[in-house]
């Protein structure tokens, strides 16, 4: 490279805000202009338009604004206004990859430190996600634009090693300004031809070098080592100071030259790699002697936007175009208005139908019973293993009334992304919450079937299943603690998930169960018989296999859609906040379960099978088996997972879901169907 003059750090700083600031790989900038990060007027002005609205239209703008599932802040979060040359603090987060799904510690990789590492404290949920929130070394104060060199660092053989296997694993980086995630424009053009701007979480580690890239060899990493912020900020005369709104980091990888001795006092720094640009050489991650020196710098700019402080975080939520989850949502519909029909058609036709001609078989006594009175006297015969049935559907109420809470909370805005971990945390304590409808469904069931060892059913209701996920979750975090990755949970959180469970949840289960066994049973609209009838054989479409892995079809094709989003914004880090959408899947999963579970129950009930309990809860439970499957297939047509431990983590965790899945549609078709054959033979007359 031919010689260049030294720039001190000043001169460094408008040299490089003088030139287009790109990346290889990188999306085109929109120009520099305050429209240019405006976004959708519904997403700008909903929440500004929520907070101005009077108490008694708040709940008609909450129900409009339900679809479009914009975030909003409630009251309590205050904006925090720095005045000019404030010092704005830079916190690190973790390392993380879609490839491995293994989270790291920032610092775990030879980056500049400051001279003393502190920890920010953290919620349970941020512990689950393997978040490690510290300080950093970057030094920025509002208004003031600079370039400055952050430190010299010189690695050995085993640090470059691990540097470069985390750029060829996909790592990303993730930093943290007033509570905002630092992220990488991407401008995102329509099929309409308009381009929309969004943003994409973290900034990658680096790159491997390719053809496509020029000055760089093939399949060689290269480090990001220069960082460019561009801080947006929002002032109004009705404060001091000004809010920041937005984030933006652009990175590039330069091979930094100077003459003389190193140091960070841009003064005396005798730079040559300036200005910085993408056609400076890039820095190799390569060893070429005993050590590899690489120089960290950074510069910022400042730009105002016009953007105000409560809607800072729509570009991160934006999910692009909503039209896939309204074909979500009509796709569901049509499904709930088929079902609708069929049962319509069920109960006012041919029940009405088959009630008048028992009713009048008993007054006449013209001839034998048939259909589905044939099995009156052996229908609320108790089935096999009732207390795994009654802790199965305890266990199902308490994550039904759990997702139902947190879906309807996080429409309202409650968990905000910017509340980091909230939504995890906000569903542990509300599961645990929830073990009185647990306890209290769990003893009521077992009280109706006549059960006697109460003390083993609510053992069972709230140890089962919670201790299957923790048993799993447990031995899943050797493995992660095994690649020493940031997401092992630490023993204490282990403890506290522990105590969460056998010092709240477990009393909540017996307290629930007080009242379930104190309460009345229903009394049996029919008698049963001491002996059992005998069922008779069944036509093939009727065969216990078949006919509950078809009713798992509808409910789970009610929710195909939206679940390809909620996949991704798991495994692929995204951001998911269309809890909208959500709560009306969510409700139309409800409805599609208890239709067919009642169909297919009315059909078995007419084929003179009355073992119905196991099988109305595994009809619309088979749904879970379908997620499974569709899970198979997006780990291979979705998702780039590599190595051993993160395939098992995936498919362990989908497995846990897939299970959760299957004991709340479950839960939901047992309790339809429960209600649907007390009504029908409550409406018959038999001696």
């Amino acid at each position: 490279q031919p010689s260049r003059a030294p720039l001190s750090g000043q001169s460094a700083w408008r040299a490089v805000a003088r030139r287009e600031r790109t990346y290889p790989g990188a999306p085109r900038r929109l120009s520099n202009t305050p429209n240019a990060l405006a976004p959708q007027g519904a997403l700008r002005d909903s929440p500004t338009a929520l907070m101005r609205a009077s108490p008694p239209m708040r709940l008609p703008l909450l129900l409009s604004l339900a679809a479009t599932a914009s975030a909003f802040y409630l009251p309590g979060v205050a904006p925090r206004e720095f005045k000019d040359g404030e010092k704005v603090e830079i916190k690190v987060n973790k390392l993380s990859s879609t490839k491995t799904q293994l989270p790291y510690d920032y610092y775990s990789l030879p980056f500049c430190k400051p001279p003393e590492i502190s920890n920010a404290v953290e919620n349970l949920g941020e512990v689950l996600h393997g978040s490690v929130i510290q300080n950093s070394p970057y030094e920025i104060r509002m208004g003031k634009s600079d370039f400055k060199v952050l430190c010299r660092k010189e690695l050995r053989a085993k640090e470059v090693a691990l540097l470069g296997q985390r750029i060829r694993e996909d790592y990303r980086i993730h930093l943290i300004m007033d509570n905002l995630p630092a992220a990488t424009k991407m401008i995102r053009e329509m099929p309409d031809g308009k381009t929309i701007t969004m943003y994409d979480r973290g900034y990658p580690l680096g790159f491997l070098g390719s053809n496509d890239r020029p000055g760089t060899a093939p399949k060689q990493p290269y480090i990001y080592n220069h960082l460019h912020f561009v801080v947006k900020f929002h002032t109004e005369p009705q404060f001091e100071g000004a809010r920041l709104v937005g984030f933006e980091v652009e990175p590039l990888s330069v091979l930094h030259r100077y003459k003389g001795a190193f140091t960070t006092d841009m003064s005396k720094l005798n730079l040559l790699s300036v200005p910085v640009g993408p056609d400076l050489p890039a820095q190799p991650v390569l060893l070429k002697g005993e050590t590899l020196e690489i120089v960290f710098s950074y510069d910022v700019a400042w730009e105002y936007s016009p953007i105000k402080w409560a809607s800072r975080w729509d570009l991160y939520l934006y999910m692009g175009d909503d039209q896939i989850h309204w074909f979500s949502i009509i796709n569901s519909l049509a499904i709930v208005l088929l079902l609708t029909g069929i049962v319509a058609m069920i109960m006012m036709r041919t029940l009405r139908r088959d009630v008048n001609r028992y009713n009048e078989q008993d007054k006449e006594d013209l001839q034998e019973e048939s259909g589905w009175k044939l099995v009156h006297a052996d229908v609320f015969r108790p089935p096999a293993m009732p207390i795994l049935l009654c802790a199965s559907l305890g266990t199902g109420v308490q994550l039904l009334a759990m997702s139902a809470t947190s879906i309807f909370c996080a429409m309202l805005g409650f968990l905000s992304p910017a509340n980091r971990g909230g939504l995890m945390t906000a569903m542990l304590l509300l599961f645990v919450f929830m073990g009185v409808p647990a306890g209290y469904a769990s003893s009521f069931l077992h009280k109706s079937l006549k059960g006697v060892e109460w003390k083993k059913n609510i053992i069972l209701t709230s140890c089962l299943f919670p201790g299957i996920v923790f048993t799993i979750f447990f031995v899943l975090n050797f493995f992660v603690w095994g690649e020493k990755s940031s997401g092992a949970v630490p023993f204490g959180t282990l403890c506290a998930l522990l105590v969460l469970w056998f010092g709240i949840s477990m009393p909540l289960v017996f307290l629930g169960a007080y009242f379930g066994y104190r309460r009345k049973p229903l009394d049996l609209p029919v008698r049963v018989n001491q002996i059992p009838r005998q069922v008779p054989e069944q036509v093939w479409y009727m065969q216990p296999a078949f006919s509950v892995t078809v009713g798992g079809v509808l409910p789970f094709g009610a929710v195909f859609i939206e679940l390809f989003f909620i996949l991704s914004s798991i495994w692929l880090h995204q951001f998911y906040y269309v809890f909208g959408f959500l709560l009306l899947v969510f409700i139309i999963l409800i409805i599609t379960c208890a239709e067919i579970t009642m169909v297919m129950c009315y059909f078995q009930l007419c084929a003179e099978d009355y073992h119905w309990w196991w099988r109305s809860f595994l009809t619309s439970g088979s749904s879970g088996l379908y997620l499974f499957a569709y899970s198979i297939m997006y780990f291979f047509t979705q998702l780039e997972i590599i190595g051993f431990v993160p395939t098992l983590l995936y498919f362990t965790y989908m497995l846990v879901f897939a299970m959760l899945f299957f004991l709340i549609t479950g839960s939901i078709g047992f309790i339809s169907c429960y209600w649907f054959v007390w009504a029908i033979y409550g409406a018959i007359k038999v001696d």
